[in-house]
This record gives C-alpha cells, structure tokens and sequence, in this order.
C-alpha cells in the first residue's frame, strides 16, 4: 500500500486543499475589505489586520459576522466604477476609426516595428479587405 491507498484518502485530501484555499481566499477578500473601508480609522485597520494575522480564523468569522453588510455595500458600491472603466476601455481599443487604425500602422511601420507586408495586412484588416 501507498501513502494514499484509498479512493476516499484522495477525497479528503481534495476536500481539505479546496478547503484551505477558500479560506486563503477569504482572508484575502477580509484585508482587502479592511482597506477599503472609509468609515474604519487606521488604528481600527491595523488592530484588524494584526487580529487576522494572529487569530485569523476567530478573526474571520467575527468580521463576517459583524461587517460582512458593510463589505456586500462596499463591493456593489465599487462595482459600477469598475464596469464604467472598463467599458470605457473597450470603447477606445474597439470603436477605432478606419483612419486612425492605418494611421497606426503606418507609423509603426515608419518606426520599424513592423514590415511592409505587415502594413498592407493591417490596412486591408482595417478597410474590411480580406485579401
């Protein structure tokens, strides 16, 4: 016999390692909170942290249970910001004119960086030519 020898050995092992990262995850997504909070003064931030570093688990469960509200607002608070940033950076890469994708590439070539028949690529690409 092995070091794991049964079906079910393997199925603890999987089910603690799952385990352990969920709770590494959920310590992250605690200190994350913790600074990100606005109304928590920074001796508040810093008693937290050094509790979740000495007592994480105890630590965790207090802090879910007595502020996970506040890190559920805090997230959807958060969230439109970063959707609004993001869509905004899809506008610029995605709604390019035809124009300035060549001109582009016309500069990149002008710099070396890409080849004649790169360029000619690039401007049919960007003309809507497939060939």
């Amino acid at each position: 016999m092995g070091f794991f020898a049964t079906v079910w050995d393997w199925f603890w092992l999987s089910f603690w390692i799952f385990a352990y990262i969920a709770y590494l995850f959920t310590l992250i997504y605690i200190a994350i909170d913790i600074f990100r909070s606005h109304d928590l003064s920074g001796w508040m931030k810093a008693l937290w942290i050094l509790l979740l570093v000495f007592l994480p688990f105890i630590t965790g469960l207090v802090y879910l249970i007595a502020r996970g509200q506040g890190m559920a607002e805090r997230s959807a608070y958060r969230r439109p910001e970063v959707v609004e940033l993001s869509d905004e950076e899809v506008r610029k890469v995605s709604f390019a004119s035809p124009t300035e994708e060549i001109a582009k590439a016309a500069a990149l070539r002008d710099q070396g960086i890409i080849s004649d028949g790169e360029y000619e690529a690039l401007k049919n690409k960007a003309l809507g030519n497939k060939f």
